[in-house]
Parts: C-alpha cells; structure tokens; sequence
C-alpha cells in the first residue's frame, strides 16, 4: 500500500476509535442520567449511589458528565475534521494531550490497582465488591484507559501532520 493511503488511515482510525469510546460512554452515562439501571449495579460506589437517587444534583452531574464527554469526543473528532483547524492547532495539541495523560492516567491507575486486589498481590482496608471491581478492572476502566491511548495516538498524529504548518 502506498504512503498515500496509509498515511491517513494512521490517522484516521486512533481519532473515529477515541471519538466512538467517547459518544459511547457518553450515551451509558446518559442512559444512567435519564434513570436507566441496566449495568449500573457494576459501577458501585457513589457513581451508583448518585444514579439511584436521581435527585437534582445528580442529574445536573450526570448532564454535566455527558456533556464532557462528548466535548471528548468532538476533541477527537476535530483532529482529523476540516472544521477542527477553527480551532486552532495549539488548542488542539494542548487539549488531545491533556484529555489523553487523564484518560490513561485515571484508567491505567484503577486497572492496575484493580487488578492487583483481584489477583491478591494488594489487600485493602475494606470490604471489596469483586462483581463491581472486576467491571472496572475489565471494562469502565479500561474503557478510559483505551479511550486515552486512542487520543494519544490520534493527537500524536495530528501533530506529526502538521509539524510542518508551524
């Protein structure tokens, strides 16, 4: 395959991947915000407390939750879109790569941390919900951590495409 061809697709596939992981945990978080339960129970916590009470003040989080993570996801998106150069390259740079370090920053550190209490190597203080934490070592956590690499790859590429637009 030419350079062509590739060039894009290496671009292409990081950001459409980190903006799909963004709209799709964007849409959970809304379902949860809207007072669905499905899966709720393997959040736990006071993410499960919260979407349970379904007071105001949790639902003007869960909004508020969405809506970052759709700003997420148009992140991603605005580094391979035409309309993403409005905003701006620094913009861009500084943004993807900041979304990034906390996305695999918060997800490599509670998959890690989860990990080693699911295999014994750690023991808290407390009581532990394996059901719970297994869902977030294999799935809420990774997701984030997935999400963060995504967009690292995808702003990394961005900046490697228009290195010479500077």
């Amino acid at each position: 395959m030419s350079t062509l061809h590739t060039r894009p697709l290496k671009r292409l596939l990081p950001a459409y991947a980190a903006a799909v992981l963004a709209f799709a945990s964007a849409l959970v978080s809304l379902y949860w915000t809207l007072g669905g339960t499905l899966l709720l129970d393997t959040v736990g916590g006071t993410f499960e407390d919260l979407a349970r009470e379904h007071s105001g003040a949790a639902i003007a989080l869960g909004i508020l939750v969405v809506l970052v993570k759709v700003v997420g996801g148009l992140l991603a998106l605005a580094l391979v879109q035409p309309w993403g150069a409005r905003i701006g390259r620094r913009l861009l740079l500084l943004s993807g790569l900041v979304g990034s370090m906390i996305l695999v920053l918060y997800g490599g550190v509670y998959v890690l941390l989860g990990g080693l209490v699911l295999w014994d190597v750690i023991t808290p203080s407390g009581p532990v919900n394996e059901h719970t934490l297994r869902w977030h070592v294999f799935v809420w956590d990774l997701w984030f951590l997935v999400w963060g690499v995504a967009l690292g790859l995808a702003t990394w590429r961005y900046r490697v495409d228009h290195s010479s637009s500077t």
